[in-house]
C-alpha cells in the first residue's frame, strides 16, 4: 500500500488553498527581494545543488524563489528530474538519518518519491533508516514541495523527489550521505538537482546574524564543507541545516561540480522592520 504524506504546515508556512498559493508564490519571484521574474524554460546540462530557505513563505519566500528561478533555467520537461531534497529535524521524532517512499500531498497536486533511488538509499547508506516518523510533521522539506509543484504547473519541469531529514548533522554522517547521494545518481544515471533546505541564524539581532551568516556564505560559495561545520560549532552559529548543506556540498563536489554562487540574501527584519532579533535567509546554487 502506498504511503501517502499529508501536508503539515499548509495553511500555516503557505497557503493551503491552491489559487492563494499559486498566487503567493508568483509574488514571491516578483517581490522586490525576488528575482523579480517568473521562471522560465530552460534544458538540463549536468547537476545542481541549492541552498533554499524554509521559512514561512511571507518571511523568506522571495529569497527562496531565486533558487528556483535559476533552477527553471537548467531543466526541461522532456525527462524526469530527480530532486534529492535534505532537511534538517525540527520535532525529534524518528531516526537519525530517514529517507521515506510513498507521496508527498501538496495543495498544488501530488509529488511522487523515487522509489527506487529511496530504496537504494537506504540499503546501501548504512546511516539512513527508511522511517516516515521523522517526516509527519516536519516543515523544512515540505515546503519545497509547492515551488516544485508550480515548475510542473508551469510545464517546465517534471520531478519526483528523495526526501531525506536529518537529526544527525554531525561531520562525518554528512559527509556519507552526500556521497551515497552522488554515488546512487550515477549508479541510476539520473537527472538530479539536490536541495539542501536550511535557514541561517536564528532570533539574533541583525548585526550579529549578518556577520555570522556571512563565515557560512563563505564557506559554501568556496564549497569548503569541513571549514563550514568548524565554525558553526565555532562560532555557535544557530543554522539548523547545517548538515544538509555539507551533505549537498559533497554530493555536488563528487559529482563534477566547480563552482557556487550567491543568489540572495536578507533577513526577516528586511521583511518585517525588527532588526532586534531575525533570521537569516540565503539562496545559492552549486553546478
Amino acid at each position: 500500500m502506498t504511503k501517502i504524506r499529508y501536508p503539515a504546515v499548509a495553511g500555516l508556512f503557505y497557503p493551503s488553498h491552491p489559487d492563494e498559493l499559486i498566487d503567493m508564490i508568483e509574488q514571491c519571484y516578483l517581490h522586490k527581494f525576488g528575482p523579480k521574474s517568473m521562471p522560465t524554460h530552460g534544458s538540463y546540462e549536468k547537476p545542481i545543488g541549492l541552498l533554499c530557505p524554509h521559512a514561512g513563505y511571507v518571511y523568506s519566500g522571495a529569497i527562496q524563489a531565486h533558487s528556483y528561478y535559476e533552477l527553471s533555467k537548467r531543466v526541461d520537461a522532456l525527462e524526469e528530474i530527480t530532486a534529492v531534497i535534505l532537511g534538517p529535524n525540527h520535532t525529534g521524532l524518528g531516526s537519525g538519518v530517514s529517507v521515506m517512499n510513498g507521496i508527498w500531498r501538496t495543495p498544488l497536486g501530488d509529488v511522487k518519491c523515487d522509489e527506487e533511488f529511496v530504496e537504494e538509499l537506504w540499503t546501501k547508506c548504512e546511516i539512513v533508516d527508511l522511517d516516515e516518523t521523522a517526516h509527519l510533521n516536519e516543515h523544512s522539506i515540505e515546503v519545497q514541495l509547492p515551488f516544485l509543484k508550480h515548475l510542473e504547473l508551469l510545464n517546465i519541469a517534471k520531478f519526483k523527489i528523495v526526501p531525506i531529514c536529518m537529526m544527525f548533522q554531525d561531520y562525518e554522517t554528512a559527509e556519507e550521505v552526500g556521497y551515497f547521494i552522488a554515488k546512487i545518481a550515477k549508479e541510476l544515471n539520473r537527472r538530479v538537482v539536490v536541495i539542501a533546505s536550511s535557514d541561517l541564524t536564528h532570533y539574533e539581532p541583525q548585526e550579529v546574524a549578518s556577520k555570522k551568516d556571512a563565515i557560512v556564505i563563505k564557506h559554501i560559495l568556496e564549497m569548503n564543507e569541513k571549514d563550514l561545520y568548524e565554525d558553526v560549532v565555532n562560532y555557535n552559529i544557530s543554522m539548523c541545516g547545517y548538515g544538509p548543506v555539507i551533505a549537498m556540498l559533497k554530493a555536488l563536489k563528487t559529482l563534477g561540480a566547480k563552482k557556487a554562487n550567491l543568489l540572495a540574501y536578507a533577513t526577516s527584519g528586511d521583511i518585517t522592520g525588527d532588526y532586534s532579533a531575525v533570521v537569516g535567509y540565503a539562496s545559492a546554487i552549486v553546478e
